[in-house]
């Protein structure tokens, strides 16, 4: 092989290098001038555009990948959650209770005290608690963070006000005992709560740091790109700071999420009149990408909208009293039109939180109403989470052109709890990974990390490798395998985390792969991707990571 001559600043050669290119093709080496990949090919003609001051790395052999992209983040919120202190693993209720008895021991009576988000699927008892478990502080408000439901113990109800004959508030539901009396469980209701701070608030300076040293920690685990799924004009303006000091450590793509709970009227003029915009796609380091809504609850917490009723199976689990609940739609589909059609117009990517399968029909319904207007697949819209599929909702999917961002880490954290609530076949299109593939849908892969600074054992861990992992083994932290026939190839499963997300972040002819011309982001593995035990992959640990042509780490 021969290439015309030039300068390269840096080389790695003596690598298996996985280019992920339209062949998965396997090089040796690369050569990179500036930012950029100039040259994919065999060790001896990469090296021959070797120069005195051209940097080289000798891979020993080493796999070598595309740099890799965690889709779906929230990363101000978890840089903020361990930035003062660790948390312990919140993992039964005894641990719950302790963390509890710690926080009072330094916290003034009367003052509220609140358990960071967890999820009853993640808890050894496998159920809500309710206000008796978290009653083991009765001088302290105390709240039990679970997204959106809250729990929060007698105290905390006494002094909001919250009886017997207190009313559910609109869109929301007050939990109760088989008395009548309140069971502190609050389903979207949280607001009903007097005094209450979501957390304690950083100083500024400190917000700042703690973002920067989470981006800093993503690029530890071998990411090169991140899509930042919820900011607000906080968030926005930390990342804009830390860009204009030339502080960000990885390329990062802002979804801009908007309270949709007003008028509609007042939500599409919000939309109207924002100062953001989406792009310029492929943009290098800082970009607007996707407009979201939410707009269901969390299949976590039995508030995702699903397509039928919870039943019996959710009583226990979730706290539920009612067996013919569905979950909760926060937005009628009149509304979710108006306010995709606004976003649609301004230019965004459009996409919602919809995890149950009711709310999944309800988006894809909305997407179906906007392309018959225009071609929507230009745009790539996309389902966010759509943990609960269904082959009718693929196919619509499939059909409209559209990626979806997936978290394959719900399924080994989350799977053993669910198969509880939802038996038999409950769970055959639970984040069904190769029902997408054989429909041609890209996915991107996500962690919907927001919780803890470990990569393994956040709440929702960030390891792109575990990620990988589950998507091609499907097993459970209970050793069990959901659903075998859902796995997808090694070969795809990176492409979740490299490509497919690139292309969902509308930045593949940037990044997603190692070829000429695309941005020199990389990552040097410590074993043999394609050819090592399946439970190898979660041990997978990056040694080298190489971005916008630099070493980084």
């Amino acid at each position: 092989m021969s290439l015309p001559a030039f300068a390269a600043d840096l080389i790695v050669h003596n690598a298996k290098v996985l280019t992920v290119d339209g062949n998965f093709s396997v090089a040796q080496a690369i050569a990179v001038t500036g930012n950029r990949i100039s040259a994919v090919g065999p060790n001896a003609a990469i090296l021959k555009q070797r120069t005195a001051a051209t940097k080289v790395i000798d891979a020993q052999g080493r796999t070598v990948l595309p740099g890799l992209i965690d889709a779906h983040v929230h990363a101000a919120g978890a840089g903020a959650s361990e930035f003062k202190a660790k948390l312990p693993p919140l993992d039964s209720f005894a641990a719950v209770q302790s963390f509890l008895k710690a926080q009072a021991a330094k916290t003034p009576k009367g003052q509220w005290i609140v358990v960071p988000r967890t999820f009853p699927t993640r808890l050894a008892e496998m159920r809500m608690p309710t206000r008796q478990v978290l009653d083991v502080l009765t001088e302290h408000p105390v709240g039990f963070d679970a997204s959106y439901v809250w729990v929060v113990n007698s105290y905390a109800l006494k002094i909001s006000g919250i009886g017997r004959n207190t009313p559910n508030p609109p869109g929301g539901e007050i939990g109760r005992d088989s008395s009548g009396e309140p069971n502190g469980i609050l389903r979207n209701a949280n607001r009903l709560l007097k005094g209450l701070r979501s957390s304690d608030p950083l100083p500024r300076a400190d917000k700042l740091a703690a973002l920067k040293d989470q981006l800093n920690r993503y690029v530890d685990a071998g990411l090169t790109a991140i899509g930042d799924r919820a900011v607000g004009d906080e968030d926005i303006a930390l990342y804009q700071e830390l860009a204009r000091a030339n502080q960000l450590p990885l390329r990062v793509v802002m979804t801009w999420r908007i309270d949709s709970s007003g008028p509609t009227d007042e939500v599409v003029a919000k939309i109207r009149n924002s100062p953001y915009q989406p792009g310029p796609a492929g943009a290098d380091w800082l970009r607007f990408g996707t407009f979201k809504v939410t707009l269901d609850g969390g299949m976590t917490i039995g508030t995702a909208f699903q397509r039928a009723p919870y039943g019996e199976f959710g009583k226990q689990l979730y706290g539920q009293s009612n067996p013919d609940s569905r979950g909760q739609l926060f937005l009628d589909p009149p509304k979710l039109l108006a306010i995709m059609t606004a976003a649609r117009d301004r230019g965004w990517q459009l996409t919602a939180h919809s995890q149950g399968g009711g709310a999944i029909d309800a988006l894809l319904d909305t997407f179906e109403s906007l392309n018959r207007q225009k071609p929507i697949a230009p745009t790539r819209s996309h389902l966010m989470h759509a943990s609960f599929q269904s082959p009718e909702a693929i196919a619509r999917l499939a059909k409209l052109g559209l990626p979806a961002d997936v978290q394959p880490a719900w399924l080994y954290k989350d799977g053993p709890a669910l198969k509880k609530v939802f038996p038999n076949n409950g769970l055959r299109y639970f984040i069904p990974l190769k029902s997408y593939r054989d429909r041609g849908v890209l996915l991107a892969g996500g962690s919907d990390h927001m919780i803890g600074h470990d990569k393994n054992n956040a709440t929702n861990p960030y390891n792109p490798f575990q990620g990988m992992w589950t998507a091609v083994t499907r097993r459970m932290t209970n050793g069990e395998v959901l659903f075998p026939e859902e796995r997808i190839s090694r070969q795809d499963a990176l492409r979740m985390y490299t490509l497919w997300a690139a292309h969902l972040q509308q930045a593949e002819k940037e990044r997603g792969s190692i070829e000429t011309g695309k941005f020199a982001d990389l990552v040097i593995i410590d074993r043999d991707y394609l050819t090592i035990p399946d439970d190898s992959i979660k041990d997978i640990q990056p040694l080298t990571v190489i971005l916008d042509g630099k070493v980084v780490r």
